[in-house]
């Protein structure tokens, strides 16, 4: 009988640490993701939130940090610290012009005798 409850603690424990390792793999990039995302991803934002932070970003551009999400009227510190886990900051740089090759120096002359 103790080997059974061993054996269901462990197969509990197992169970637990899998939905706990599900759940941390649900981040939503703050650049990316549309206002459903946002909205279905972080906790304390809804609709009219989520369509905020877009407006904000299509206006100012990306955010650099997760804290820059306080920036956006609506949201505060609390809100940001509480999704501080679910939330992923990438393409941070906005797609500019390609830079232009250097230009190519010119050879030395080859001395000819």
């Amino acid at each position: 009988m103790k080997s059974f409850s061993i054996l269901l603690k462990s197969l509990l424990l197992s169970v637990l640490l899998l939905a706990g390792s599900a759940f941390a793999a649900d981040k939503v990039d703050i650049n990316t993701a549309d206002a459903a995302q946002l909205e279905k991803t972080l906790v304390g934002i809804g609709a009219s939130k989520a369509e905020a932070i877009v407006e904000h970003r299509k206006a100012n551009g990306p955010f650099k940090s997760a804290d820059e999400l306080a920036l956006v009227k609506g949201i505060g510190l609390k809100t940001v610290e509480r999704n501080r886990d679910l939330i992923a900051v990438g393409a941070t740089h906005p797609a500019g012009p390609k830079a232009k090759p250097a230009a190519e120096t010119p050879a030395a002359p080859v001395a000819r005798r």
